[in-house]
């Protein structure tokens, strides 16, 4: 993406659409393209939400997905195809369980676990809202925020990526970690985030799974900031290298990714060149859809 390029959810949408192939190693397989980013390296999340994809279209019975672990092993091609080979654990009455390993150039390089039910009747509870922020609409979104500004390792290309090249309007409380540290270094932090437009159906999955996926394809953007606000470490700051190293998420409701949702986010812990922060994600009128945990190198020369 460059400078003036029109800001659409459509590179999420491309990330997620699947290409089915003939399985190497396990009993399905799909194949993906990594998109665009100005980085070394392909962004995790693509490969979190095609693994969800490629899962999820191997379920079959109306079992949603309720959770995912996985381990980032290698790190992928930019503009390149990932193959994705899903192996049918278990098909139980009220739950199933698939294995997805994420190949290329003939190496895996991603693996999870990924869990599905079939719901049933039972109590109910949730996180409590994080309440007393600032509505989106009174936040400058990152295009607002960085148009004026620049500096440290950011370049034109990295300040249109992180403006309007990864699907989703984000707009942080405090300020962003953009260029420096905006706002106390706290180990907390919220960012609302809304796709660019509306999102797109996906070949191969109904519209509540693609959703899901947007959830587990938008969260890796941001999860690590709480760590970086703590230890005053911007992304722009030169000599820094973040990856991530291993990732959980639960899906605890289904719900709309078709308008502002709150991502409220907290380091955990920091050591060892590790950092690991946590984030639940809510719907604006206070239900709470999922729940990460993400651990990630962190790496300040």
């Amino acid at each position: 993406m460059t400078a003036g390029t029109l800001a659409t959810s459509e590179v999420f949408t491309d990330a997620i659409t699947l290409s089915q192939a003939e399985p190497q190693h396990f009993d399905l397989a799909f194949t993906a393209v990594t998109q665009p980013c100005p980085w070394p390296k392909a962004y995790g999340g693509d490969l979190v939400a095609a693994a969800a994809a490629a899962a999820m279209r191997s379920v079959t019975d109306g079992k949603s997905l309720h959770s995912m672990h996985s381990y980032f092993l290698r790190p992928a091609d930019i503009g390149a195809q990932v193959r994705y080979e899903v192996e049918v654990l278990r098909d139980g009455r009220g739950y199933s369980t698939r294995q997805v390993r994420g190949y290329q150039n003939g190496k895996p390089l991603y693996v999870c676990l990924a869990n599905f039910a079939a719901g049933e009747a039972g109590g109910s509870f949730q996180a409590e809202f994080t309440g007393g922020l600032p509505d989106p609409e009174d936040l400058p979104s990152s295009a607002d925020y960085l148009a004026a500004r620049s500096g440290g390792s950011m370049t034109e290309e990295s300040k249109a990526y992180w403006s309007g090249g990864r699907s989703f309007d984000m707009r942080h409380v405090p300020g962003p970690v953009y260029l420096e540290v905006d706002g106390e270094r706290v180990s907390q932090q919220a960012v609302w985030i809304k796709p660019f437009d509306p999102l797109r159906p996906v070949e191969g999955l109904t519209d509540a799974q693609r959703d899901l996926a947007a959830l587990a394809y938008v969260c890796d953007y941001t999860i690590l900031e709480p760590v970086l606000r703590v230890l005053d470490l911007p992304w722009a700051r030169p000599g820094l290298v973040t990856a991530s190293l291993d990732h959980s998420m639960w899906f605890h409701r289904q719900g709309l990714v078709d308008d502002w949702l709150l991502y409220v986010q907290e380091a955990v812990a920091a050591d060892a060149g590790r950092g690991l922060g946590s984030g639940r994600f809510f719907t604006r009128d206070h239900v709470h859809l999922a729940t990460v945990a993400q651990e990630g190198m962190i790496r300040a020369s």
